[in-house]
């Protein structure tokens, strides 16, 4: 297993382009929607899978 399965906040920043504020916001949203679907989730991570999926892009390789 070579790809990370989280993402974290410099990470969502720099894919997203924004600040880290920002992306910790973004963080937030998606693991608390993960939460009410009965999914566990990392404080200041994200599930890279998820994270794709929400914003319809692809990431090749770790980010």
């Amino acid at each position: 297993m070579n790809e990370k399965i989280f993402l974290n906040v410099d990470e969502v920043a720099a894919i997203l382009g924004v600040s880290r504020s920002c992306a910790y916001k973004q963080i937030q949203l998606i693991n608390s929607e993960m939460n009410q679907k009965g999914y566990h989730t990392v404080s200041g991570k994200v599930n890279r899978k998820y994270f794709c999926e929400k914003f319809y892009i692809e990431l090749g390789g770790a980010a």
